[in-house]
């Protein structure tokens, strides 16, 4: 048998070759076998899924991208390729994350290494879906995730694995049978595509959505007053530098005082004060309240307490305190990998959920919508520096969601135009490229009729990821 050691770095071809013998061999020498198990719900049409493949690409970035103190050089773009009994052929995407949806995993491994961790839990959720029925999406995840993270545990080695780390290698399968549960069923409308119980969260439609840049560790002052310029005025900055927590916060005291001496006293038309809204994302690096509560004292004095508007996932997950008496709308992202995890972080006095369709799957995020929209928390749209056609699923949640407070809008953050080395190209990868709602202008969104008929085109082929299959033509 030819030898399974990985070359370093892990190639392309390498990795195609022998991912499904590696996640075999794990499989039976770990968890001793998967079973299948998907609950059936008894209606009319039932989708029989009958092939399934994958693929990847990598995608450079301009400069390395830091944060919860590490650094990523380069993307994974996956596909996952699905195919009815019926014939209808459907690829979904997913961009991996694994700084993003489980630190000590990136930490513990080579940067490729854990991105073929990622992609090996994705071939195997396509190899448990092949051949099974499924009625709606939603079912079809909620019947493999426990399963699924079972397996991720065991090739991960760590018991404790982030929910998130599945979650975001399923985006892709789950978009696929979205996208063919919409053929098989004639739907080609994103409002006709929410089940009744998610409308009630997802029942607005916005003609403007606010465009949030990111402003890493490691973007000048000089881009950041550029963005300003640019029109851009709701500001996500991330915070929780490398370092021991003293030198975190001294980082970012001193980061902060840099941004609000640059665009502190700039001014927007889109906020009722005036003043731009800062959105500060610590990624879980703050490790007790007390070290937030310094920052936000440093935020004070300065001036800018006022302008924040957010601050995004604060403290280590298993750091459960209560959130209320910090004078600051407090934001989940992570830690709400799923609608019980949302719920727990509300009952805490988070007031603010980062949604993730392209992150935490579509289905997942619905879930997550019902329960803060029957909790009155707003939720807003956060970026995971997904490719342009992945933009367009979160935009179609962002532009439904009930108006952001103080701002009368939906919020959609997207940074790939600020990280990646060859995003021009990967918008030529868009089947709407052109259309005047795909792009930012003067930090909006602006979304017409046009948007809405099309649901910003995701039902429509990308030639580009359907030539990654054509040998199954």
């Amino acid at each position: 048998m030819e030898s399974l050691d990985p070359p370093t770095p892990i190639s392309h071809r390498w990795f195609l070759q022998n991912v499904g013998t590696v996640a075999g061999l794990t499989l039976m020498g770990v968890t001793g076998g998967i079973t299948r198990s998907f609950p059936q719900k008894e209606r009319a049409m039932k989708i029989q899924i009958q092939s399934v493949d994958s693929n990847f690409e990598r995608e450079p970035l301009i400069r390395p991208f830091g944060f919860k103190g590490g650094y990523m050089t380069d993307i994974w773009q996956t596909a996952a390729w699905l195919r009815s009994q019926s014939g209808i052929e459907k690829i979904g995407l997913c961009t991996q994350n694994v700084l993003w949806s489980d630190a000590d995993v990136f930490a513990a491994h080579s940067e490729d290494g854990g991105n073929a961790l990622m992609y090996v839990l994705t071939e195997r959720a396509l190899r448990m879906v092949q051949g099974q029925s499924y009625s709606d999406p939603i079912s079809l995840l909620e019947g493999m995730l426990d399963e699924l993270y079972a397996y991720g545990t065991a090739i991960t080695g760590k018991p404790d694995l982030r929910k998130t780390f599945v979650l975001n290698s399923l985006v892709g399968v789950d978009n696929a049978a979205w996208l063919l549960y919409a053929a098989e069923n004639g739907i080609t409308s994103f409002d006709d595509l929410i089940p009744e119980p998610y409308r009630a969260a997802l029942s607005h439609h916005h003609t403007q959505v606010a465009s949030i840049p990111l402003m890493a560790y490691s973007i000048p002052i000089s881009e950041i007053v550029e963005a300003v310029d640019q029109g851009y005025f709701f500001m996500k900055i991330k915070i929780g530098q490398p370092g021991t927590q003293e030198e975190m916060l001294a980082k970012d005291k001193a980061r902060l005082s840099a941004i609000h001496q640059a665009i502190g006293g700039r001014h927007t038309p889109h906020t009722q004060d005036g003043k731009l809204p800062y959105y500060f994302d610590a990624n879980g690096r703050y490790e007790n309240i007390d070290t937030l509560r310094r920052l936000l004292d440093h935020a004070r004095k300065i001036g800018a307490f006022d302008q924040i508007a957010l601050v995004e996932e604060p403290f280590p997950e298993a750091y459960e305190v209560d959130v209320r008496d910090l004078g600051v709308r407090i934001a989940a992202d992570e830690s709400a990998h799923t609608d019980a995890d949302a719920l727990k972080r509300i009952q805490m006095g988070y007031s603010a959920i980062a949604l993730k369709a392209i992150a935490k799957t579509l289905s997942m995020t619905m879930k997550i919508a019902r329960t803060a929209h029957e909790h009155n928390v707003p939720c807003f749209c956060a970026d995971l520096t997904v490719n342009p056609i992945l933009v367009e699923w979160n935009k179609n949640i962002a532009a439904r969601l009930a108006p952001f407070p103080e701002l009368g809008m939906g919020l959609l953050e997207t940074n790939g135009h600020q990280n990646y080395r060859e995003w021009d190209t990967m918008v030529g990868y868009h089947p709407c490229s052109d259309a005047g709602w795909r792009g930012t202008r003067d930090g909006l969104f602006h979304l017409s009729q046009d948007f809405y008929d099309r649901s910003g085109c995701i039902f429509e082929p990308s030639e580009h990821y359907q030539q990654m299959f054509t040998h199954h033509s």
